[in-house]
């Protein structure tokens, strides 16, 4: 069965510097992704982001919500990926606080 995880990750940077850290945190990821086999999409709504990402024949979608005081997000795994639901939070949180911190 397929499952939606969600995570609230905490800052102290502002909707703006927030927004822009995630916005490159993204670019770093397509970089990373390109000539490779996953097919990486996203797409920028004012501080909302919708994301796709397509391997082996598996499709990851995603919601994302920059708020004043933290990041609020949305990842709905394939059957196949729900098994390891728990971990994927686990790790979406920890390098969303990484991505996130006041430097």
């Amino acid at each position: 069965m397929a499952e939606t995880i969600k995570v609230d990750i905490p800052h102290k940077l502002g909707r703006t510097a927030a927004r822009t850290r995630i916005d490159e945190g993204f670019g770093r990821l397509r970089q990373e992704m390109l000539g490779g086999m996953v097919k990486f999409e996203d797409t920028w709504n004012g501080d909302h982001l919708d994301f796709k990402a397509r391997v082996m024949g598996q499709t990851v979608t995603g919601r994302l919500d920059v708020l004043d005081e933290a990041v609020h997000v949305e990842v709905d795994l394939p059957m196949m990926l729900a098994a390891i639901a728990e971990k994927l939070k686990g790790k979406l949180r920890k390098e969303g606080q990484i991505l996130l911190e006041k430097k």
